[in-house]
């Protein structure tokens, strides 16, 4: 049991800063700037890529955990897993 919340942090963890990193710098490439001063159309869309990345990143965790926990044969999930 420990394990599994251990493996589900890092995981989930791991998915939303790496979706995060990759919304951030697909949002370098397109020139919208997360750091600009004040809150302009740049500043913004590149607010919205961050955020939009961390989620689609956190979800793909999920979705690998889920798969590998049903590839082993065991069904731990949690209830984040089922509701998410």
């Amino acid at each position: 049991m420990k394990n599994n919340l251990l493996m589900e942090g890092l995981s989930d963890a791991v998915g939303f800063v790496g979706g995060a990193l990759l919304g951030f710098w697909l949002g370098q490439l397109a020139g919208l700037d997360v750091f600009a001063a004040g809150y302009g159309g740049a500043s913004i869309g590149g607010i919205v890529l961050v955020g939009l990345g961390g989620g689609a990143g956190l979800q793909l965790a999920r979705r690998w955990r889920i798969r590998r926990q049903e590839s082993n044969g065991t069904n731990h999930s949690t209830d984040s897993d089922r509701k998410g």
